[in-house]
C-alpha cells in the first residue's frame, strides 16, 4: 500500500496566520499548498518552497478545483488547515444582512465545505488531519462582535462533532484558539465600521467605541498578552504533525487568561465586566 499523502493545504495565505503557517511548514520540509483568492498575492511564497493555488472559500468551483489539483498531484490532501476568515464588527441590528451572510460564508460554510471535499481522499488512505483556526471568541462574546463570535462558536461545534465522526477513519481534527494576534485582522474589522458597512443610527457612537476598543486591544497595553502570526503558525504545525494532536490549542496568554476568566464568571458578572469597557447603546 502506498504511503499516505502528507501534503498540507492551507486556506487564506495572503497575509497573517495563513502566510506565516505556509512559510513555517515549507521551511520544515513539508509539501505545502498555499492558497488565496488572488493568486498574485501569494506568488512570492513559491520562493519559500510553497506551491500556490487560487482558492476562494465562498466559491464552490474554486474549492473543488483546488482540492482536485492537490489530489491529482499527491493522491489526497494529507492535512487541511482551515484558516481563511475575517471579522465583521458592529451591533447585531446594524450589520447589513449581506454582510452577515458573507461572514458566515467565509468563516463557517467555506470551512465546512472544504472539510467535506478533502474527507473522501483522507478516508480512502485511512489518514488525515483537519486543523480549524477558531478563536478565543468561540468561547466568549464581546459587545459589537456578535456576528463574528457567532461564526467562531459555530467552528467550535463543528470541530467537536467532526472530531468524533472521523476518528474511526484515521483522521484527526484539532481546533486552534488564538487570542490577540498582531495581524491585519483588527484593521479589517475597524475598516468595516469606518467604511459605512454599518449604519450610524442609534448604534453610531457604540460602533465607533467598538472600533476604538478593538484598536486599543491590539495596540495598547493588552497587546503584551498577544503574539504575532508566527505564534499561531507554531501551534498549527504541532496540530498537523503531532502523533496524537490535542482537541484544542489555546494560543497566547490573552486566550488562556480571558477564556479562563469567562469560565469563572456568571453571565451577569461577565456583562458587568464588559460593561466597564463598552458604552451600552440606549444609555441605560
Amino acid at each position: 500500500m502506498a504511503e499516505p499523502s502528507m501534503a498540507v493545504l492551507i486556506t487564506g495565505c495572503s497575509t497573517g496566520i495563513g502566510r506565516a503557517t505556509a512559510e513555517r511548514m515549507a521551511a520544515k520540509g513539508h509539501t505545502v499548498y498555499a492558497t488565496a483568492r488572488r493568486i498574485e498575492s501569494i506568488r512570492d511564497l513559491e520562493s519559500a518552497g510553497c506551491r500556490t493555488l487560487a482558492l476562494d472559500v465562498t466559491d464552490e468551483a474554486s474549492m473543488r478545483s483546488a482540492v482536485a489539483a492537490v489530489e491529482e498531484a499527491e493522491g489526497a490532501v494529507g492535512a487541511l488547515v482551515n484558516n481563511a476568515g475575517y471579522s465583521q464588527s458592529g451591533a447585531v441590528e446594524s450589520v447589513k444582512p449581506a454582510d452577515v451572510r458573507m461572514q458566515f460564508e467565509t468563516n463557517v460554510f467555506g470551512l465546512i465545505r472544504m472539510s467535506q471535499l478533502v474527507l473522501p481522499g483522507m478516508r480512502a488512505q485511512r489518514s488525515g488531519r483537519i486543523v480549524n483556526v477558531g478563536s478565543m471568541g468561540g468561547k466568549l462574546t464581546f459587545p459589537g462582535g456578535g456576528i463574528y463570535h457567532a461564526t467562531k462558536h459555530a467552528v467550535e461545534a463543528i470541530s467537536d462533532a467532526l472530531r468524533f465522526e472521523v476518528r474511526g477513519f484515521g483522521i484527526d481534527v484539532a481546533l486552534i484558539e488564538p487570542g490577540l494576534i498582531k495581524t491585519e485582522f483588527a484593521s479589517t474589522a475597524v475598516g468595516a465600521l469606518n467604511s459605512g458597512t454599518v449604519d450610524e443610527g442609534p448604534y453610531g457612537e457604540f460602533n465607533q467605541m467598538v472600533a476604538a476598543s478593538t484598536v486599543g486591544a491590539y495596540e495598547g497595553p493588552t497587546a503584551r498578552l498577544g503574539g504575532g502570526p508566527e505564534t499561531v503558525a507554531k501551534a498549527i504545525e504541532r496540530a498537523v504533525t503531532s502523533r496524537r494532536p490535542r482537541a484544542r490549542y489555546p494560543v497566547t496568554p490573552s486566550a488562556r487568561v480571558i477564556m479562563g476568566l469567562r469560565a469563572l464568571l456568571t453571565d451577569r458578572m461577565w456583562d458587568a465586566f464588559v460593561g466597564a469597557q463598552f458604552p451600552q447603546p440606549g444609555g441605560r
